[in-house]
């Protein structure tokens, strides 16, 4: 019996480039993906243009390829596939479990990040509105009356939301016409075949929301894993919002080899001065993703890629 064959990916914002801590989700779920004989791909999520910086695509390319993560098949852009967003966005409309809202930034805001259904069934327009999914007639639609999702995830473990009490009816077209971020990626993963996904742990919590969608749209959900986040100096994940510096050139297998080192895979210090591919080579061969702790909190970056 033939085995399916791993198809993992990286799929980076436009944002600006890349910092240590996207290197680390980078390295994570190539590896993952290498050292299972699959194939790793690259998708350039660029949707959502008032936050994106001219010419940070071209750049995170180069950066990647400059630490030898080389990726398989064409780089996917976000913004090819939205016309296939809104048509499942149609589908989704038909099987009558999403809804038009109106309510205001400064409601929202006073609702503490859950939502409480309070534009479902007024019929509202679809002017000025953004669209939600109602988690009520979702849970319906694939016959479950539990709203407890749950998952293994491959390195946190056990996770389970309430995604009434924790989220509530959850946006998938903003009210300024943008497709969010929890339905593109959903049928990204799908049309591109993807088998596990390994990201940064600040998307666990997003991973119910985006089982229910697999679940609502008939498509099979992926193996999970998320790994810890590099922290700064502040206790802060780091982020382009947090002004993480960007990787340094002409330093590259320094980088690739810290980055394996911080994901506890114990690169020879030997290693250390080796070339970008060597590294690349020893990190497919001796990969183990048993190895990356469960931590919640995180651990701090390496000081001067902080």
């Amino acid at each position: 019996m033939s085995q399916t064959l791993s198809i993992g990916r990286f799929a980076p914002s436009p944002s600006g480039p890349l910092h240590f801590g996207s290197l680390l989700a980078a390295v994570a779920s190539f590896m993952q993906a290498k050292h299972q004989g699959g194939k790793w791909l690259v998708r350039i999520e660029d949707i959502d243009p008032p936050r994106e910086v001219a010419g940070a695509s071209d750049t995170i390319l180069q950066q990647l390829d400059r630490h030898g993560l080389h990726w398989d098949d064409s780089v996917i852009y976000q913004s090819t596939q939205i016309a296939r967003f809104f048509e499942l966005l149609e589908d989704l409309t038909a099987q009558q479990v999403i809804y038009h809202c109106d309510c205001t930034r400064q409601r929202l805001n006073l609702l503490n990040g859950i939502y409480d259904s309070k534009c479902h069934k007024l019929n509202h327009s679809k002017d000025n509105t953004s669209v939600r999914l109602s988690i009520k007639d979702s849970l319906k639609l694939i016959g479950s009356k539990n709203d407890n999702i749950n998952f293994c995830d491959r390195i946190m473990g056990n996770y389970f939301q309430s995604l009434t009490q924790e989220v509530g009816d959850f946006v998938l077209r903003r009210r300024d016409g943008l497709i969010s971020y929890q339905l593109a990626v959903v049928i990204d993963d799908h049309l591109q075949g993807i088998t596990e996904i390994i990201r940064g742990a600040d998307l666990i919590d997003s991973t119910p929301r985006q089982i229910l969608l697999q679940q609502c749209l008939g498509y099979k959900t992926p193996i999970y894993g998320h790994i810890p986040l590099a922290m700064n100096n502040l206790g802060q994940k780091l982020s382009k919002q947090h002004h993480a510096k960007q990787l340094p050139q002409k330093n590259e297998q320094q980088q690739v080899w810290l980055a394996l080192d911080w994901l506890k895979q114990n690169p020879p210090l030997e290693l250390r001065n080796s070339s970008v591919k060597e590294i690349i080579d020893w990190g497919i061969s001796h990969w183990e993703l048993s190895k990356i702790p469960d931590s919640k909190k995180g651990f701090d970056a390496p000081d001067h890629l902080k």
